[in-house]
């Protein structure tokens, strides 16, 4: 039995004597960078960690590099074409944190919840995404002008 402090509310679903958080931890950050090459020298100077992955995601028009420090990962994003979501970005705002990604235990459940609690999302259906990941996203307007993602492991 999990007791909460008062006044305290956390999403969880319960499975037999087994209680699951819905929103697991701060997966990632993404940062957006108009350069992938510079950008990885300067994280890597920054945090003393190399990358331990770089991934392209082609039906986003996007080069990935991840980062771990801890439990958290840094994900830098340099856009591959200009119709990327990271260009229009870029244009738009400069270089910069994009979102920030938590981890779920059940996206299409968390996806639910979140649609019934108000919540406007940028897809229907998760989609494949970086560093073997479903993905959904939160419009912005809904979450204080910060785009939320969500992530779950792909099993």
């Amino acid at each position: 039995m999990i007791e909460w402090a008062a006044g305290e509310r956390r999403m969880c679903r319960e499975v037999g004597n087994d209680v699951f958080l819905m929103m697991k931890n701060v997966e990632h950050i993404g940062i957006a960078v108009a350069d992938l090459a510079v950008a990885e020298s300067v994280y890597s100077a920054l945090l003393n960690v190399q990358p331990y992955k770089r991934e392209a995601v082609e039906s986003e028009q996007v080069t990935t590099s991840f980062f771990k420090v801890n439990q958290t990962k840094i994900e830098l994003l340099e856009a591959t074409g200009p119709d990327s979501a990271i260009s229009r970005f870029i244009e738009k705002k400069g270089e910069g944190i994009h979102h920030i990604a938590f981890e779920v235990e059940d996206i299409l459940v968390e996806m639910e919840r979140l649609r019934n609690e108000g919540f406007t999302l940028l897809n229907e259906v998760p989609k494949r995404g970086a560093d073997n990941k479903l993905v959904c996203f939160v419009h912005p307007k809904s979450a204080n002008g910060v785009l939320i993602e969500l992530c779950q492991e792909i099993r």
